[in-house]
């Protein structure tokens, strides 16, 4: 069966059931690493999804990104450890939720841990500090990457779920609805490629200009192209026709996105959505 090219309104919406299991093992998580780490039963407090997931443009084969706020006690016990503490806090996390999860497929890889359900439901847990400046909080959290020794990289998340939506209010749910349709493309036609979810919600962000699906009462705007060309050509443009990977930030927090990974596969997903 041939998959449509074109963005449609509200394609890929997550059923009831998989939303309920997806809360059930967030909240069983969450429980787990609280009662590890700050002596807490609780299964909501110091856990926010992230990712896709808490971008709103998730699809049913999505991973599930949860970060999860760690006492900055930890952070300084972690990171004055000899040789690679961030190593030693994905240890740490992972030994937590598999006390819940005795008999899961659980491991670190990276920057989180990574927990692979026999159902093929996958949640990755990236554990992590807020930043204090000065006397006040902000959005920024630190969390570890255990690469090339280990090191700390910081995440603003809530300030991106915050862009997204907004955008995507003001274009009557197409923001969503397009990063949606490019990931289930890129799941269906290149799945043995990689394409993160965080370079299909700036690119599209930022390319999708003022297009919108029409609301009640609006007459359609005539164009020389459709929306999908466009974003093919805004691709284009930026990148010499996939040349090379452009420069580009993450909405909302204005952080890096790494575009060196996936460019091309995204301007394979953007031909076949326009032609």
């Amino acid at each position: 069966m041939k998959i449509s090219s074109r963005v449609i309104k509200g394609q890929y919406t997550i059923d009831e059931g998989t939303r309920g299991q997806i809360s059930s093992r967030y909240h069983r998580i969450t429980k787990a690493v609280n009662q590890a780490f700050w002596g807490s039963n609780s299964d909501v407090d110091h856990s926010i999804y992230v990712g896709s997931y808490g971008r709103g443009t998730a699809i049913n084969t999505s991973d599930l990104d949860v970060l999860i706020q760690l006492p900055n006690s930890e952070y300084e016990r972690f990171s004055s450890m000899y040789g690679n503490g961030q190593s030693r806090l994905l240890q740490a996390v992972k030994n937590a939720v598999r006390d819940t999860y005795p008999n899961t497929d659980i491991r670190g890889d990276g920057q989180v841990v990574v927990v692979r359900f026999t159902d093929g439901m996958k949640f990755e847990i990236l554990p992590a500090f807020k930043v204090q400046n000065g006397w006040n909080y902000d959005e920024t959290y630190r969390y570890p990457d255990t690469h090339m020794g280990g090191n700390w990289m910081t995440t603003k998340p809530k300030a991106e779920q915050n862009a997204m939506k907004q955008k995507n209010s003001c274009t009557n749910g197409l923001l969503f609805d397009t990063c949606k349709h490019i990931r289930y493309i890129r799941d269906t036609k290149y799945s043995s490629y990689h394409l993160s979810g965080i370079l299909i919600d700036s690119f599209v962000y930022e390319a999708m200009g003022g297009w919108h699906f029409t609301r009640d009462g609006e007459g359609n705007v005539p164009s020389q192209m459709t929306y999908e060309e466009m974003l093919l050509k805004h691709y284009n443009e930026i990148s010499m026709y996939g040349i090379f990977a452009p420069g580009l930030t993450a909405p909302g927090s204005g952080l890096q996105v790494d575009s060196t990974k996936g460019w091309d596969i995204l301007g394979k997903v953007l031909n076949y959505m326009a032609n």
